[in-house]
């Protein structure tokens, strides 16, 4: 990984859909060529994840294929 966070002071935070109330939760910022993520509970103060186009895919699929589930 190793991404720059770029300047996301302008960025469009939202709750993750999977979140349903749940106290754990994340929200993801779409900017282009880029998607962040941050942990809700921290707000603006949250430390940034920035993945590329491509990371954020292969982390996506790999979460719907279900190899990352816990239970």
């Amino acid at each position: 990984m190793g991404n720059k966070v770029p300047d996301h002071s302008g960025a469009q935070w939202f709750k993750s859909s999977y979140s349903a109330g749940n106290a754990q939760c994340v929200e993801a910022a779409f900017l282009p060529g880029h998607r962040l993520v941050r942990d809700s509970k921290l707000g603006e103060s949250s430390p940034v994840l920035a993945f590329n186009i491509h990371d954020w895919q292969a982390f996506t699929l790999t979460i719907k294929s279900g190899k990352l589930d816990l239970g």
